[in-house]
């Protein structure tokens, strides 16, 4: 009974810092306050009541509609909620209570964060971007994260250059590389190659699909670090048996 109230209280929290990432998603690629002014209809621009903000309820009780000029509420809202109460349920339920978890909450949900910013603008703020990044090294230990950091986005940004040479063109943007210290991090090695690994495998298909156009890539690579972080034994099992051969 104490775990699920728990439970539900971490969830709870999850929906209410999902609503002013939904904030952050919307208004920092304008360059807009985050602060101010306060939460209004996109459309009709009328400020909005209390009750018109409560995470997931509101949407559903309007039925997805604005209570003042009846436009349509993007279901994206709800959905970033949603994500963000699931994600923090999934990060204490592997870690517990321990002093560092709000700032892995932090970084996950930054990249939260720059997964839907990146969908829509194809590039990524470097204000969200290093903050994940800053959040991922306050961990226990702080040494080994900053140089797989280190170590991961040196690398990729190696590897972009020489993919510059031989391509003639941009292959991987500094936003990547960024991104890269952040799974270095939180990650560590091998498990950073497997998340690369994983992401390029995510993508494949939607690559293919929208040759001329190109996918964002960050939102592959956050999902894949969250999948590889949260089975983080599974996925070394999976290298041993790679390497080793051995069921």
């Amino acid at each position: 009974m104490l775990e699920l109230t728990t439970t539900a209280a971490v969830f709870v929290l999850g929906i209410v810092i999902g609503s002013f990432l939904n904030v952050l998603i919307y208004r920092i690629p304008e360059g807009k306050n985050i602060a101010f002014p306060a939460s209004h209809c996109r459309s009709c621009h009328t400020p909005l009541k209390w009750y018109h903000n409560i995470p997931l309820l509101s949407w559903l009780f309007l039925r997805g509609k604005c209570a003042f000029c009846d436009e349509r509420i993007a279901a994206r809202y709800p959905l970033v909620e949603l994500l963000s109460g699931l994600l923090f349920v999934a990060i204490w339920h592997k870690i517990g209570f321990v002093w560092y978890l709000p700032f892995l909450w932090a970084s996950f949900a930054a990249l939260l964060v720059l997964i839907f910013i990146d969908i829509d603008y194809m590039a990524v703020p470097d204000s969200v971007n290093f903050f994940a990044l800053g959040a991922a090294l306050v961990s226990p230990h702080f040494s080994d994260a900053a140089k797989d950091a280190a170590i991961a986005a040196g690398g990729l940004y190696l590897i972009g250059l020489v993919a510059k040479l031989i391509a003639r063109r941009e292959a991987l943007g500094g936003a990547d590389v960024i991104v890269a210290g952040t799974m270095g991090a939180l990650l560590g090695f091998p498990n950073f190659f497997i998340a690369i690994f994983l992401a390029a495998l995510l993508a494949m298909i939607p690559s293919l699909v929208k040759r001329d156009s190109g996918v964002p890539f960050v939102p592959f690579l956050a999902v894949a670090t969250f999948i590889v972080w949260y089975f983080d034994h599974q996925s070394m099992e999976i290298v041993r048996n790679i390497i080793y051969g051995q069921a």
